[in-house]
């Protein structure tokens, strides 16, 4: 499907100039005790409802420069003194391999997905590809929404997943992404990198806050 790209960057503009009501809109909704629950890893499968890409529309951050600057060393520490099965040293490194990402930038519209790399940029529009509910080796489960690219000369990724703690309709307040062009099911076995994404409208001081207190 042809995107013109000059509509494409207006759009998202307009979505810029609205960032802050966009950011209050996704964190001002409490989670339910079910939803809570659910983004614990506790659910029933019956529970788990079709999402729209809409759900992730906004244009969005990688965390993972303000893990490489140091800035989410206090989020890494206090995790430590939580979880006392990895050191600082080691959760750090656990979380760099997880957010490693070299996309910056994805703003997400009208079923279009834009990935930016510093200056380059590539697009597509995505049809929904159903969900996949995943149990993990803790006995806890995930469930990831799958999206595949229509056009096969976009430079986009073809496959996509997306993981944000929540299994049924919802505007997601951050998420994990997954992406490749060999198939679905080489992404579902996909464990250790995770590219993870904040709202582009929070300051990086806001992120951190989220990341400690959420």
């Amino acid at each position: 499907m042809a995107v013109k790209r000059h509509t494409f960057a207006l759009t998202l503009a307009a979505l810029l100039i609205s960032g802050q009501a966009f950011a209050h809109a996704h964190h001002g909704k409490p989670l339910s005790a079910a939803e809570q629950q659910a983004a614990e890893g506790v659910f029933d499968d019956k529970a788990v409802k079709e999402r729209d890409l809409s759900d992730w529309d906004g244009i969005w951050q990688s965390v993972y420069p303000l893990l490489s600057s140091g800035e989410l060393d206090p989020v890494l520490r206090k995790k430590a003194e939580k979880d006392h099965s990895k050191s600082f040293a080691q959760w750090k490194a656990y979380y760099r391999q997880g957010y490693a990402s070299d996309i910056d930038k994805i703003a997400i519209e009208n079923n279009v997905m834009e990935f930016s790399r510093g200056e380059q940029t590539s697009r597509c529009h995505y049809r929904n590809a159903g969900y996949r509910i995943l149990t993990y080796t803790s006995g806890k489960k995930g469930v990831r929404y799958l999206f595949e690219c229509d056009d096969a000369s976009s430079k986009a990724p073809k496959y996509v997943q997306f993981s944000d703690h929540t299994i049924a309709p919802r505007k997601s307040a951050h998420f994990h992404i997954f992406m490749g062009n060999t198939s679905q099911e080489a992404l579902l076995s996909e464990m250790d990198n995770w590219p993870t994404y904040y709202p582009w409208q929070m300051s990086n001081a806001q992120v951190v806050d989220e990341m400690l207190h959420h």
